[in-house]
């Protein structure tokens, strides 16, 4: 069963008082980006999140469940009617959530081209002394 728009919009309005929340659709669900890495997402219209430790700890009881058959179990978040919880919820996880992929490939292209330049920059200066 895919995720209702009306559920995204209402955890979206949860979460309004952080900074870079995102999301994006996936196969009838939602994934939560927080600064850039993905938090968690919404499923059959569950909140989930990955299960950081901090997470695990910020929990009074941590549910796990299945976002979709086959997938990691993630921790159900019931308490999502207090903005200021899920708010604090998000910024303990933060710090383990692992940087997004396409954030890695990014600063791996920079650094390619930090070390294109500086070797340009060489190859320049080898020029000048000939």
């Amino acid at each position: 069963m895919a995720s209702s728009k009306e559920y995204l919009q209402f955890i979206l309005e949860q979460l309004s008082g952080l900074e870079e929340i995102n999301y994006r659709a996936m196969m009838g669900e939602y994934i939560i980006y927080y600064r850039g890495r993905i938090a968690g997402g919404i499923y059959d219209d569950r909140l989930l999140v990955k299960p950081t430790k901090s997470a695990v700890s910020y929990m009074t009881t941590a549910i796990y469940e299945l976002p979709y058959e086959g997938a990691k179990e993630m921790l159900l978040v019931e308490n999502v009617d207090s903005k200021e919880y899920l708010a604090g919820l998000f910024k303990a996880m933060y710090d383990e959530l692992p940087v997004h992929k396409a954030n890695n490939k990014k600063k791996s292209l920079n650094n390619v081209y930090r070390l294109f330049k500086d070797f340009l920059k060489k190859v320049e200066i080898h020029k000048s002394l000939w």
